[in-house]
């Protein structure tokens, strides 16, 4: 399984959950691929946010990827594409080219244990915010990232895409 996070610059959000979920699928010995990319070229070529960084090692967490900008064919590679936040959400949605891959797109927070009917949290950008904006950013993806690995185990990641993906 391919999967692609997807914040705006590819700094903060993305590669915070790519760093997650890597973690969270060796734990449960799920075979799949993460990356990140981000929706802007604003941060083309460079790691992730200093305090990306500080919080997420703290935490347990390796970055070794570089931020890069979300491509139609990152898309077509990806099984799975997990936006951050509705803007993400709707850029990425914009690049899609077929059904299909529309169907694939879906916010991360699809796999929180705080969706509900009335929707998906955000992950606000924590950019420009002090340290706690990083430390509740990681609380937000590792409580989703939980989530996907459970939705991957009682095979109903494909009920939750049905449900909130492409939308």
């Amino acid at each position: 399984m391919k999967i692609l996070t997807v914040c705006l610059g590819n700094i903060c959000r993305s590669p915070a959950a790519e760093s997650v979920l890597i973690h969270e699928f060796e734990k449960a010995g799920i075979d799949a691929e993460v990356a990140s990319a981000g929706t802007s070229d604003w941060h083309i070529g460079t790691g992730a946010h200093h305090l990306t960084q500080k919080v997420g090692t703290e935490r347990g967490y390796e970055f070794t990827s570089v931020a890069d900008q979300i491509t139609a064919e990152h898309i077509e590679e990806a099984d799975l594409v997990l936006a951050m936040d509705d803007s993400n959400l709707s850029n990425v949605l914009d690049l899609a080219t077929t059904e299909e891959q529309r169907a694939k797109i879906v916010r991360f927070g699809a796999f929180a244990s705080t969706v509900d009917e009335e929707g998906i949290a955000n992950v606000p950008d924590p950019y420009g915010h002090p340290e706690e904006a990083y430390v509740s950013m990681y609380d937000q993806i590792e409580d989703a990232a939980k989530g996907l690995v459970e939705a991957i185990r009682n095979d109903s990641l494909d009920s939750v895409l049905q449900r909130y993906g492409g939308k």
